[in-house]
């Protein structure tokens, strides 16, 4: 009888899948689980991995998503896909240990907690297997400002490894916002009434194989599933996210538009007109280059544009869409100036009109589809 389901939210982990299926299966014995892989489109096939072990082995399925991406949501979609009663979230690249399944099973299954949760900061547990020191000090303070959040004193709030009952999950699931890479944080947050929560030790291990679904931005990513969280009904986050990176444009934008008149130097006096329409277009590709690199990294990382021709094609379609926002950036700035407006506001309403089009198409042409 199916007891659990473990979702397996996964990014190239072709080569991990069959060795922890084995691993899970010495935890919990031959049967009562199920394995639920929701690959995000994975260039190295592992969701044809998936497929193809869900052919010899009834107790693994796959969800293979196209357009979509991330972490969170992709735990969402593996909880609310099962019949089990039990609903189990973990990483599929061996850093979380399946030998903690049956306890955490046990104290849910007996309503010792309503989440069991595996933490490498409790007592008896190790954070050895993070990347780096930088990274176990981020995740510290990411775990302070979590506990604040949420208002549950966990060890590690932070933690990707999980196990509840899944008609809970699924109560919870219509207010999540599947921001970011902290489902568990999300949960917390939204349970009513709040979950009772019991940790788990765990050795974090070294990752095996395959690809980090944390890189650089992770602390970006868990401010951004704070305001998601708190904030994104009122104001769009990935609007608010476009905008700010905008608004860090201007500055960018008027530092070379200020560095450029100081380069030019007075030779451009005599035509300030002309000298003006210069300097305000190569500040405008600059700021949009800079725009585009932030909002790839940033903005839009569930759909990053990724090597080189990659980065190319999107710099392109990204300044083909922007290219109309361009132009009413430089001409309505432009005609400001000659009607006695002074530089920098010219400039400055040049870019809010440039902006509105800049938002509406590249959401829609550079990251997103036709």
């Amino acid at each position: 009888m199916l007891e659990l389901a473990i979702v397996l939210p996964t990014l190239n982990e072709r080569d991990n899948l069959a060795p922890l299926v084995k691993r899970i299966e010495t935890a919990l014995g031959p049967q009562g689980w199920e394995v639920i892989v929701v690959d995000d489109n994975s260039a190295d096939g592992t969701a044809d991995e998936a497929r193809a072990l869900a052919l010899t082995d009834r107790r693994v399925r796959a969800i293979q998503r196209i357009g979509r991406r991330g972490l969170a949501s992709a735990a969402i979609e593996g909880m609310c896909a099962t019949a089990a009663p039990f609903v189990a979230v973990m990483d599929a690249d061996h850093q979380h240990d399946p030998a903690l399944l049956p306890a955490m099973l046990a104290a849910v299954r007996e309503g010792e907690c309503d989440i069991a949760v595996a933490s490498r900061f409790v007592e008896g547990g190790s954070a050895a297997g993070l990347s780096s020191a930088a990274r176990e000090r981020g995740s510290l303070f990411a775990n302070r400002i979590a506990r604040k959040v949420t208002g549950v004193e966990l060890t590690d709030p932070m933690s990707g490894y999980f196990m509840l009952r899944a008609e809970a999950a699924r109560a919870a699931a219509p207010r999540l916002s599947g921001i970011g890479f902290k489902i568990l944080l999300d949960l917390l947050a939204t349970a009513e009434p709040p979950l009772r929560v019991r940790e788990f030790p765990l050795a974090f291990a070294a990752r095996a194989t395959g690809e980090s679904k944390l890189d650089r931005t992770v602390v970006f990513e868990f401010l951004v599933g704070l305001y998601d969280k708190w904030l994104g009904r009122i104001i769009p986050t990935r609007f608010a996210l476009f905008g700010t990176i905008g608004a860090a444009g201007v500055v960018v934008h008027m530092a070379v538009l200020w560095l450029f008149f100081r380069l030019a130097g007075p030779g451009f006096s005599a035509h300030p007109v002309t000298g003006f329409e210069i300097g305000q277009t190569i500040a405008a590709l600059v700021a949009m280059t800079f725009n585009f690199t932030l909002n790839n990294s940033l903005t839009y990382a569930d759909q990053r544009l990724r090597g080189v021709g990659g980065m190319l094609r999107g710099w392109f379609k990204f300044a083909m869409t922007c290219s109309v926002g361009l132009l009413a950036n430089i001409g309505v700035a432009a005609v400001l100036v000659r009607m006695g407006v002074h530089t920098y506001p010219a400039a400055l309403a040049g870019i809010v009109i440039g902006s509105v089009w800049n938002y509406a198409l590249s959401s829609r042409f550079v990251w997103g589809k036709y």
